[in-house]
């Protein structure tokens, strides 16, 4: 393991989004729980390759949600509901990672939905250069349907536990506490329970940054992915 500062970190990533060595777009994964800093992190280093002369797509699994209306037919706080019912994989290899991968066209779209709004959204067609950088961040991309669409993957480790009093913060000026609270110990942590103890994220990950500290990050290389 390595332990540094944050822009220590953010460097070592860079390096090795840049030691990638594809024909196409490179695609990064940034998975983690919610609350992780999987956002943060993927905007930080977003500037980091910007300043390099990359070209950086950045896109999110929060645009490629279901419609509400079809996100819940187990219940709102559903854990099996939150794995399984919730993201367009179909979409989001037919629309971004695909065109962005090997035989790709190169031509994509960064979202299919609007969060803000629920409603579908069908964004211009944008043509990437080959030697664009898709950085990508949400939950569970390393489950099965999607392991083998990425060029990197980065897991972002936290004690779920401390997921908790972030999503309190980060949400208390649309949800109370009790509401962030129920929908995390409820849906949330036990999903991404689910997640660890079936697909092993970690496992699969070339580089995994431990985030309880966000200032005083400590982060590990894994030679291969399995």
């Amino acid at each position: 393991m390595d332990q540094g500062t944050r822009d220590e970190m953010i460097g070592r990533l860079a390096e090795a989004v840049g030691s990638v060595t594809v024909t196409h777009p490179t695609r990064v994964a940034i998975d983690g729980p919610p609350a992780a800093g999987k956002t943060t992190l993927a905007d930080e280093l977003a500037v980091a390759l910007r300043a390099q002369g990359r070209h950086v797509i950045r896109a999110t699994i929060d645009d490629f949600l279901f419609p509400r209306a079809q996100r819940y037919p187990r219940g709102e706080y559903s854990a099996e509901g939150c794995y399984f019912d919730t993201h367009d994989h179909d979409a989001l290899t037919r629309v971004l990672l695909d065109p962005l991968g090997p035989g790709g066209d190169r031509r994509f779209q960064h979202a299919v939905y609007d969060h803000t709004t629920d409603t579908a959204v069908s964004p211009a067609v944008t043509s990437a250069p080959a030697d664009a950088v898709l950085l990508f961040d949400g939950v569970f991309l390393l489950r099965p349907e999607l392991i083998d669409r990425w060029d990197l993957r980065i897991f972002v480790s936290i004690a779920l536990e401390k997921t908790v009093g972030r999503a309190v913060i980060r949400e208390g000026r649309v949800s109370s506490r009790a509401e962030v609270e129920r929908r995390w110990r409820e849906r949330y942590i036990p999903s991404q329970q689910f997640y660890f103890a079936t697909v092993r994220p970690a496992e699969h990950a070339e580089i995994i940054v431990h985030n309880d500290e966000p200032r005083h990050p400590v982060w590990e290389n894994h030679t291969h992915s399995g």
